[in-house]
């Protein structure tokens, strides 16, 4: 006997931002459960996925904004990815798809060069 849940759920747009009819995200961009938290960030740092699951926003972010939610939803990836062990990270190193990269005074070794944390270069961050 076959089971029939209903139509076809594809994502759709709306402003250039990909949504779906089926998801558990809250308006803002952010999953229900995850907490988030505004708070002075150092160095001209917008957002913030740590490890206990929760991110940080920059308090200079307008709320609701269109800022905010690009952020959330880029931070939220990061926490995707950690939770699912894709990425990991301590003090002195980054670890991504199993490859550890040196971190030191806010720079990450990619490639034989010392980059700026937060650079679209890294492979993590293009996500």
């Amino acid at each position: 006997m076959g089971f029939k849940l209903g139509t076809a759920r594809q994502p759709y747009m709306i402003s250039g931002e990909v949504r779906s009819p089926l998801t558990f995200k809250n308006p803002d961009g952010s999953v229900s459960g995850t907490p988030v938290y505004r708070k002075d960030l150092d160095g001209g740092i917008l957002g913030e996925a740590n490890k206990d699951g929760s991110i940080y926003i920059s308090k200079s972010v307008p709320k609701g904004s269109r800022q905010e939610r690009e952020i959330l939803q880029h931070e939220m990836k990061h926490a995707v990815m950690m939770k699912t062990g894709r990425l990991d990270y301590n003090d002195d190193w980054i670890k991504y798809d199993g490859i550890k990269y040196p971190r030191k005074n806010g720079k990450i070794q990619y490639h034989g060069k010392w980059i700026d944390e937060g650079s679209k270069t890294f492979p993590w961050e293009k996500h």
